[in-house]
């Protein structure tokens, strides 16, 4: 195993990367440490991910012992797949009229929706499941991948014009295309929170799964795409090019929600302010211990009870662990900035 394979796997802070040699996949996880939306932190990580994926199709070394044709995006707290940006920080960058900084951070998430958007120009598929809610951001980056598939609970929408503004990283584009412009201004205009099984009807949802059942429907999805695996990502291609979602169009888009964002008044950041508070609730548990203590274990998960190993090492199963990840492990002590370069 080289280390370019290994580098994919973090350590990280607020994401967390699985892989399942069967599916041939690689599963990336939200597991956010403070509210689970959007942070600095956690489109920094995502941001490393793609560009470590990238950087070990490229070297070419281990693709063939460990092949990856598929990557897929979910979450490991419960009940709540993304509830979008971080509107905490949106008040204190547009409270200082720091658009340099509201920018970097629009910049981000455009980058990371493009690439996943356009199978991160290699030869895999992308995958949103959502088990839960995926509001604002959150949306958007499910939209994002090349099929979403969603639980029958789930509840996905674009909250934003409550407080005077719209979704700004995608949204319109994305929908656009699904469901045409008429239908995507009334979704962002209404303010709207709409239902799994609604979404499905109106195809923007590709595959309704039964609550509970998200992992098996899509193994069952993999396993039907890989029979056709050629003949559909050529499908995906020309997609690409009868009409594509361009990173020009994109920014284009989110350079005005940076301009709306800063025109704001306070009546309107009171209340974001109000959605800060459901995004806080949304990471509290009923007795306010931080939900970073109740994450759902991923469908790869092992636990080891040994207290001396070294990494990477085989499970039961056949599946690399390649490094501890208990709770000694420091995770704060990662330089973030240093990551990114």
């Amino acid at each position: 195993m080289t280390e370019q394979f290994r580098r994919i796997f973090g350590p990280y802070k607020e994401m967390s990367v699985r892989y399942d040699r069967k599916q041939q996949a690689l599963w990336c996880y939200f597991r956010a440490s403070e509210r689970p939306c959007f942070t600095p932190v956690m489109l920094l990580e995502s941001k490393q991910i793609q560009e470590n994926v990238k950087a070990y199709f490229e070297a070419g070394e281990d693709v063939a012992q460990y092949p990856v044709r598929y990557m897929i995006l979910a979450s490991q707290t419960p009940g709540i797949f993304n509830l979008g940006g971080d509107l905490d920080l949106f008040i204190k960058l547009i409270e200082r009229c720091n658009r340099e900084q509201l920018l970097e951070y629009a910049t981000y998430c455009v980058d990371i929706c493009y690439m996943n958007s356009i199978s991160l120009d290699l030869p895999l598929t992308t995958i949103s499941l959502v088990q839960g809610s995926a509001l604002g951001g959150g949306f958007e980056s499910a939209m994002s991948s090349n099929y979403l598939i969603a639980e029958k609970h789930s509840q996905l929408g674009l909250p934003e014009i409550r407080f005077n503004l719209f979704p700004g990283m995608g949204a319109y584009s994305f929908l656009g295309r699904k469901v045409g412009q008429v239908k995507a201004e009334e979704m962002i205009t209404s303010g709207k929170i709409y239902s799994a099984p609604d979404l499905h009807k109106g195809g923007i949802i590709d595959i309704l799964a039964e609550s509970g059942q998200g992992h098996e429907a899509v193994d069952q999805f993999i396993r039907k795409h890989r029979r056709s695996a050629n003949g559909l990502r050529a499908v995906q291609k020309i997609r690409k090019m009868y009409n594509p979602v361009t990173y020009e169009e994109l920014m284009n888009i989110t350079k005005i929600w940076v301009d709306a964002a800063l025109s704001l008044k306070q009546r309107d950041l009171k209340t974001m302010a109000r959605f800060v508070l459901a995004q806080n609730r949304g990471q509290m548990t009923a007795d306010h211990k931080p939900a970073k203590a109740q994450l759902v274990r991923t469908k790869q998960d092992r636990r080891i009870n040994v207290e001396n190993l070294s990494f990477p090492l085989k499970d039961s199963t056949g599946n690399t662990i390649l490094y501890d990840r208990r709770s000694h492990y420091d995770r704060r002590a990662i330089d973030l900035m240093e990551m990114s370069n």
